[in-house]
């Protein structure tokens, strides 16, 4: 065992943090907890894994599901391709395979939503292989000690970390070994302010004696945020109805439930607002803007700066909804903000009484 996973193991004997999914070889349950994980915080995921494995004991379970209820379930994770390939992958697995979850790297690769990442870790912790993984605090802890500044989303940098893991793993604890790195980088070696003086590698940190902590691990820039102007339209009818669509286009939100939406090159303002609306089949009563100050919503590649409008209408709706019902659908967390005001507004109590 060399000096560098043996520091890493012992380490995570006395930090590692008791969490469900370490309590256990239950491949659905690992695989589970590695999707909610990504790109999202251990304290944020953890009541949802805690909501999932409630709802759906097994993987067969989760198959068995509606989408539209998995949707709901994950609603506030954000990257909802990930709780679609979750519960395609869930069909896939009880459909093709009996329930049995495949127990190698290369079978595990093959399943949708599932990379290089999630599939070594599923591999190593329940079935024993030696495949390192690396995720982000694993790139970090690497870049750091050995002092590498390839960038870690570079073809060139992606390929060498992962041989770098190969060649420091602890093949014969895999299972515990991988965890170990991960939590190493998640509770001692962080992106911001790590605790360098009491850390077991401080000595052997290249980063540090080269005083490069704060630069690396080095990435490159991200492309240039998109900016998108929303028009979310509330109608509601004289019955208290309200309509929502689901989204089924590919791009953000696909499969979730919005209001009428209506994307503009800029704000729009009232007077203009009425008369894109006014030229739709509904008959329109008034017209209220919910607030002046948009809403700014951003997302990893895109900020949405969006308005709600309150369309009161004379007539019915056709294929309404009532506004108590909203709640059952999965709508993007945006949306959900809103309904939690909403909730307690005039047009609400309104429309319902």
């Amino acid at each position: 065992m060399n000096t560098f996973s043996k520091t890493i193991l012992h380490w995570y004997s006395k930090y590692k943090r008791p969490l469900p999914w370490r309590n256990t070889r239950d491949p659905y349950k690992v695989w589970l907890s590695e999707i909610i994980l990504q790109q999202t915080r251990v304290a944020q995921g953890l009541p949802y894994y805690q909501k999932f494995i409630e709802h759906y004991p097994t993987v067969d379970q989760l198959a068995a599901a509606e989408e539209s209820d998995v949707l709901k379930l994950w609603q506030g994770l954000g990257y909802y391709s990930r709780a679609r390939n979750l519960h395609f992958t869930a069909k896939t697995i009880t459909t093709d395979n009996n329930g049995q979850f495949p127990d190698s790297y290369e079978e595990l690769i093959q399943l949708k939503g599932i990379g290089d990442y999630t599939a070594s870790a599923i591999a190593s912790i329940c079935f024993g292989e030696a495949r390192p993984v690396v995720d982000g605090n694993v790139y970090r802890v690497l870049a750091r000690y050995f002092g590498v500044d390839l960038p870690i989303n570079s073809t060139k940098g992606i390929r060498y970390f992962k041989n770098l893991a190969i060649e420091v793993m602890e093949a014969s604890s895999i299972s515990e070994y991988n965890q170990a790195i991960m939590e190493f980088g998640a509770l001692q070696c962080t992106p911001q302010q790590p605790d360098c003086e009491h850390c077991p590698l401080n000595s052997g940190c290249m980063a540090l004696q080269q005083t490069r902590v704060a630069t690396l691990p080095v990435k490159l820039k991200k492309n240039k945020v998109k900016i998108r102007y929303f028009n979310y339209l509330i109608f509601i009818d004289q019955l208290g109805n309200t309509k929502l669509n689901k989204r089924i286009g590919k791009g953000i939100w696909q499969h979730l439930y919005e209001f009428p939406l209506i994307e503009t090159d800029t704000l729009m303002e009232e007077t203009e607002m009425y008369g894109r609306v006014s030229s739709r089949e509904e008959k329109i009563k008034d017209i209220v803007l919910w607030k002046e100050d948009p809403v700014v919503h951003k997302l990893s590649h895109q900020h949405l700066i969006t308005r709600f409008w309150i369309v009161e209408l004379k007539g019915e709706i056709k294929g309404g909804i009532t506004l108590e019902s909203l709640p059952k659908y999965p709508v993007p967390v945006l949306l959900a903000e809103f309904l939690d005001t909403f909730k307690n507004s005039y047009f609400w109590s309104k429309s319902i009484s």
